[in-house]
This record gives C-alpha cells, sequence and structure tokens, in this order.
C-alpha cells in the first residue's frame, strides 16, 4: 500500500493536499442535504401539549451543588513542552450551596445506546456517607432526604467526595483555534477538572500547527479565510466528508506527522488525552498507544465531540478509550460512521461553562413563579427593567450590517405593536456598533417601516403552511398588528442596549425571554440549559446546518435569515406566553448543564482505574 502511494502522480497528490484543507470543517451528519425544515413556532408540541401543566424533567446528573466560580481556565495554546502549566489551587475552590437530587430516568430515556457517566457526585457523596459512622450518619442526614444541606455539610460533603475520586491528574487537551467552540469546551472541562480534582494541570495543545506537516500547519489561517467565504466551506466540507477522503486522510497523516505528534504527547508526560477537535483523534490516539506501551504506563485517549446537530468523519474512532457526544444525531453517526461500539458511547450533553450549572440550579423551572421572581431579580442585578420583556441578540460571526438591521427591525416591530422591552445587543469587541446603537436615531428607524410592505408581502408568499394551532396564534398576531395600525394600539417603550464583551452570559441568558443568535453549538447549548427559547439567523453550511435541526425538532425554536421575518416571529412569540412556556420547557429537556462535570467525572474514574491498575 506505501509503494501504491509514492506513486500516485504529481496531480493527484495535488489533489490531495487541496482537500485536505477540508480539515477545518467541524462537523456534519451527511454531506448530502443541508435543508432546514422549519418548526412551526411550537415544534411537535400538540395542542394538548399547550394545555398540559406538566413540569418538565430537567438533566441535573452530576455535580449538582451551587459552587462559587472558579478562576477562568482561560489558557493559551502551549507551544513547548516546558512551558508553565496550568495548576488548581493547593486547595480546593468550593463554595457552599444545596446540592439538587438527580431526577431518575432524566436522561436515561432519551435513547436506550447511551451509558451515562460512571458516578455523579451525589452518588460518590452517598457511598462516603454510608461508610461513615454512626455518630456522623446522626448529623448527616442522606442526600436524597434532604433537599436543603446547610453550607457547614456541604463542605464535609464535597471534601469527601474529592477524596473518593482519587489524586490530581495531568491533562493534556488537543484543539485548535479554528471557532471559539472547542477553545470553550476544552476550558469548560479544565475548571472542572480543577474543582473536582485539586491540584490537577493541564496543557492545551495545537499539534498540527507545532507538528503538522502542509497543509496541516496551515489549520488555523484556512480556517480563518473559509469561515469568511461560505461557498468554498461548503465544497471542501463535502469533499472532506466521505469515507474516501477519510482513508487518504488517515494514511497520508500516519506516515507523514505521527512520530513528530508522538514526541510531542510524550514530552507533556500526560496521565491522560483529551480531544476536543475533530482533525486530533486518528494519529493522536495511536501516538498515545505507543507511548503507553513504551512506557508500560496505561493512558486513555477520550474523544469529546463539540457538534451538537452534525459532526465531520474525523471525530469518530472505535478505537478511543470512551467517545461523548451531545445528542442522539451525534450518537447515531458515531456509530454509522465510525462503527464505535455502544459501551464507548456516553450521551453528556455539550459541555459548557459552570456558570451556566449555577444559574439552572437558581433558576429551576423559568416558567414558574419562582423562576419568573429569579429572572426579575438577575435583571436587576444586571442594571435592565425587571417589568420589561427582554430579547438578548447575538451577532457571532455575522457582518454588523446584518446584526443592526435585526436590531431595527426588532425595534420597530416592538414599538409599532405595544411591546415593552428590552433588547440586548452583545457587541463584543465592536465598539463602532456600540457607539451607533448609543446614537441611533430610532424615530427616523421607525419611519422607514412603510418602506417594507413589498418585502412583507414576498416574506409571508413564500412561508410555508402552518399547523391549525401556529395559524391561529399567527391570526391573533395580526389582528393586534392591523388595531397597531389604525392607531388602536398605544406605542410600546423598548430600551436598546449595547453589550460590550460579556462575561457574565449565563445570567443574561436567564435574564432574557428570547435568543436572537447564529446557529453555534455553544449558543444553543447554554441557552437550552436555562430553558431559553432560540431564534437562529444563520448557520456555517455543512457543520452547523445540523444544529439548527436540533433546535427544530426539539421544539424550542424557530430559523430564519431574513431580518423582518426575525423580528415578525420574536414578536408573536412574545405576545404569546403560553406558546412561549411550551418553547422553554422542550428546551430544558434538551439541556444538560452539568455536562462538563459528568464528562470529568467519568474521565476521571477510568484514569485513575487504569493509574492503579
Amino acid at each position: 500500500m506505501v509503494r501504491g502511494v509514492s506513486r500516485i502522480s504529481v496531480g493527484m497528490k495535488a489533489a490531495l493536499f487541496i482537500c485536505a484543507l477540508a480539515l477545518v470543517v467541524e462537523a456534519s451528519a451527511d454531506s448530502g442535504s443541508n435543508d432546514i425544515p422549519r418548526m412551526p413556532y411550537g415544534g411537535a408540541s400538540s395542542a394538548s401539549t399547550l394545555s398540559s401543566t406538566k413540569t418538565p424533567t430537567r438533566n441535573v446528573s452530576g455535580t449538582s451543588s451551587v459552587l462559587d466560580s472558579v478562576p477562568s481556565a482561560g489558557a493559551m495554546f502551549q507551544s513547548p513542552p516546558n512551558s508553565t502549566s496550568h495548576k488548581s489551587p493547593s486547595k480546593s475552590t468550593e463554595g457552599t450551596g444545596t446540592p439538587s437530587i438527580p431526577v431518575a430516568g432524566a436522561s436515561e430515556a432519551r435513547s436506550p445506546a447511551f451509558v451515562r457517566p460512571s458516578p455523579s457526585v451525589t452518588q460518590l457523596a452517598a457511598t462516603v456517607l454510608e461508610s461513615s459512622s454512626q455518630e456522623e450518619k446522626a448529623d448527616i442526614a442522606p442526600v436524597e432526604s434532604a433537599p436543603e444541606v446547610s453550607p457547614e455539610l456541604d463542605v464535609v460533603m464535597q471534601k469527601a467526595v474529592a477524596d473518593k475520586k482519587g489524586g490530581p491528574l495531568k491533562v493534556l487537551f488537543l484543539s485548535s483555534d479554528t471557532g471559539g467552540g472547542h477553545r470553550a469546551s476544552a476550558e469548560s472541562l479544565a475548571n472542572q477538572f480543577i474543582r473536582h480534582y485539586p491540584g490537577t494541570t493541564y496543557d492545551l495543545l495545537d499539534i498540527w500547527t507545532l507538528d503538522g506537516c502542509l497543509p496541516y500547519r496551515t489549520l488555523v489561517p484556512t480556517y480563518k479565510h473559509l469561515s469568511a467565504h461560505p461557498r468554498q466551506w461548503k465544497f471542501l466540507y463535502h469533499v472532506s466528508n466521505t469515507r474516501a477522503y477519510e482513508i487518504l486522510l488517515d494514511l497520508h497523516s500516519r506516515l507523514t506527522c505521527e512520530r513528530k505528534v508522538r514526541r510531542r504527547i510524550e514530552s507533556y508526560e500526560p496521565d491522560v488525552v483529551v480531544s476536543v477537535h475533530p482533525t486530533m483523534n486518528l494519529v493522536p490516539m495511536i501516538s498515545t498507544r505507543k507511548i503507553s506501551k513504551k512506557k508500560g504506563k496505561n493512558i486513555p485517549f477520550f474523544t469529546v465531540v463539540t457538534d451538537f446537530g452534525s459532526a465531520h468523519c474525523t471525530w469518530f474512532q472505535r478505537d478511543v478509550d470512551k467517545m461523548y457526544v451531545a445528542s442522539d444525531r451525534i450518537l447515531k453517526l458515531a456509530k454509522r460512521r465510525g462503527k464505535t461500539p455502544d459501551d464507548k458511547l456516553v450521551m453528556s450533553g455539550l459541555p459548557i461553562r459552570h456558570d451556566f450549572a449555577i444559574q439552572a440550579e437558581n433558576l429551576g423551572v423559568r416558567t414558574s413563579k419562582e423562576g419568573k421572581a429569579y429572572q426579575k431579580s438577575v435583571r436587576e442585578e444586571l442594571g435592565l427593567d425587571p417589568h420589561k420583556q427582554m430579547v438578548l441578540v447575538m451577532g457571532g460571526g455575522e457582518g454588523v450590517g446584518s446584526l443592526s438591521t435585526i436590531v431595527d427591525d426588532l425595534y420597530a416591530r416592538f414599538s409599532t405593536l405595544g411591546i415593552n422591552a428590552t433588547i440586548a445587543v452583545v457587541c463584543g469587541r465592536n465598539e463602532k456598533l456600540r457607539n451607533d446603537l448609543e446614537t441611533r436615531d430610532w424615530e427616523a428607524v421607525l419611519a422607514t417601516m412603510g418602506k417594507r410592505k413589498k418585502r412583507e408581502r414576498v416574506y409571508r408568499m413564500f412561508k410555508k403552511l402552518r399547523s391549525r394551532r401556529i395559524q391561529r396564534a399567527l391570526d391573533r398576531f395580526e389582528e393586534r398588528r392591523n388595531l397597531a395600525a389604525n392607531g388602536e394600539v398605544q406605542r410600546g417603550h423598548v430600551d436598546v442596549v449595547g453589550l460590550g464583551f460579556v462575561t457574565r452570559m449565563a445570567e443574561y441568558m436567564v435574564a432574557a425571554d428570547i435568543l436572537v443568535s447564529k446557529a453555534g453549538p455553544g449558543s444553543i447549548a447554554e441557552a437550552a440549559a436555562v430553558g431559553l427559547p432560540v431564534m437562529l439567523t444563520s448557520f456555517l453550511p455543512g457543520q452547523e446546518a445540523g444544529n439548527v435541526n436540533v433546535v427544530l425538532e426539539g421544539g424550542f425554536g424557530d430559523f430564519c435569515d431574513e431580518p423582518y421575518g426575525i423580528a415578525r416571529e420574536v414578536a408573536c412569540w412574545l405576545q404569546d406566553t403560553q406558546l412561549l412556556e411550551v418553547m422553554s420547557n422542550a428546551a430544558m429537556e434538551i439541556g444538560a448543564p452539568h455536562a462538563a462535570s459528568d464528562i470529568v467525572i467519568d474521565i476521571g474514574t477510568i484514569t485513575h482505574e487504569h493509574m492503579n491498575s
């Protein structure tokens, strides 16, 4: 086979290198279809669902106690192996709080073919308490029967759990700066390692930039170019997401890069290797196995798939120790494309920041009386009007013009329909947009609404038919809009708030009633964790198309890429509290706020078993 490869013509080799650029594509379920079905507002929920008062179950397995936030694991990728590693504090930074009770069957009912992470914190705590003396048992009530736990007891429980789980670890994360999602997932996992295994050190390594040959070492700049040119991205994605390409890629990367990658990984002397990037699985896994054989030490290799609805074929390897996935879609792909056995697949959810686990515990059920009261208190804390509904707008990779137009349409629609609301716009480091929003003439924005009637007729012409329930909701919406046009509805009071670089995203999502965002897997997972309905405005062809389907099929949002249509639907949602409740409950069913904790506990348990074997 090697001799055959050496005889490939120069033209074939050039084609191979060009196709390899598609490695930056981070996922898609199938290379054939990017059609986006529309969710009729409430998704698959029927009229009977609307009238139901059933309280949704939330996946609360894993670490459920409310802990103080640990310092961010905002680590830069490490180049030299002798550079300073990231270390946890010498003492645990866990605070006090109230552990919640895992809901029996809340996660297991989602798919019969997945494996839950081994021991959750509450299970370990129960084991430790069971082995305590009779005197301690007299003072400490079992977790299952004590939803209210004193701060002193919580500290004792957390210390006991930490002792039970094992000592610190040296963790090596494999990732690359091809989008913020991979880095964010690695950092959320790193923080959980620090929380659960005090004294843990970790590094984030981009093997291709440091040790890859062409074209692999150009992964980051190629990603930046392709993400700005969606048509090129789509073409290369479909070329690369095939079995033939995967075979060529595996052979080429293994022959040209494995030895250098092995030396690089060995220099870090890890106890465990965790990949959070689709291009860093086969070769690093082979290298890790060879290092283990050389040293006579078992070094497990794990893959955490950081995509939600679509995944590239390079994610899946059947010989990993375990693979953690976020949805049934990815689970099926792993078994079909990677032939990964069931006992190595874990339906964990997408790892997100610990702040969302804290806020999910505090919020509870968003639509309950307690949830609404907590939402108002968070709004007050953020300096927002607690009595106005709130829409959170995030641009992601969209241009300033598109995001600005969406905000204009939202403002005009809310004002003319008499909706009192706050529009909070995450501008990030875009000071130009933030300053423009602060100085914008909103009266002039309202005056332009009359020029949009033609575009509105075109939009309505191409809308797909909806169910009778949704049509009734739209009819009510149209009646109110007609009253507004006749001057019979008082003008709404709308505030537009430009936000800079947001460090309290979990709180802003709790404060919001609707999220307007591109179809990034991290944003969707964070919104679902706190039961927040989502209006998606764009997606990257190939890798993010499946994320849209997750939202539509899950029944907690919709997709529209036209600013007028976005404003029209969001306004309809805000005026239909029953619909918002259905969508919020559906989001909570999908959400997994403790996914990062679950993953880390499982990885740590398996790693310690290898170390002690």
